[in-house]
């Protein structure tokens, strides 16, 4: 392993663990319950890293979070939907910047793409893996669509400033 690949391999590390943090860490709203900052990260993760290395460290991170959380029977479905999520962020953004679509654009845009595939693999993972049904899947579209809303924003936000960041001090 040369240095390039162990620095990755450390950078993959911190971000499972910041994905975990972020996901267990409960933030009460007076509309829809608590929401957490897990994808904020994720995104965050993806947008800088890029990379296997993200893919792996946000389904970990995540799918741990329900592991050791009370979402146990949501673990599985967690690792899936957090690395297509994932996935879908890195490629997308990549596919953008290549079309030369500005950044902050092209963030906004391949995140509103990942956090819907978050929303509706979790509305189908409850409607046919639980087997609760699509109706009672569907109650949970809100407060997923809102969760995602504010990873996506929190995520872009804290891409952009790493970015700057990065830029002045190099």
């Amino acid at each position: 392993m040369n240095h390039s690949h162990i620095k990755r391999l450390v950078l993959a590390a911190l971000s499972t663990a910041l994905v975990f943090v972020a996901t267990m860490i409960a933030i009460p709203t007076p509309v829809v319950g608590n929401v957490n900052l897990g994808d904020a990260v994720i995104l965050l993760s993806v947008w800088t890293l890029g990379g296997p290395w993200s893919l792996a460290s946000a389904a970990l991170g995540a799918a741990l979070a329900d592991l050791l959380g009370p979402y146990l029977v949501y673990a599985p479905g967690t690792l899936v939907i957090k690395a297509l999520l994932a996935l879908c962020a890195m490629t997308l953004e990549k596919l953008f910047r290549r079309l030369r679509l500005p950044s902050l654009l092209a963030l906004l845009l391949s995140g509103i793409c990942a956090e819907l595939v978050m929303v509706l693999g979790y509305f189908f993972y409850e409607a046919l893996i639980l087997d609760l049904g699509y109706a009672a899947a569907a109650l949970n579209l809100p407060f997923n669509a809102i969760q995602g809303s504010l990873a996506l924003l929190l995520g872009v936000l804290a891409t952009r400033l790493l970015q700057r960041y990065t830029q002045s001090h190099e």
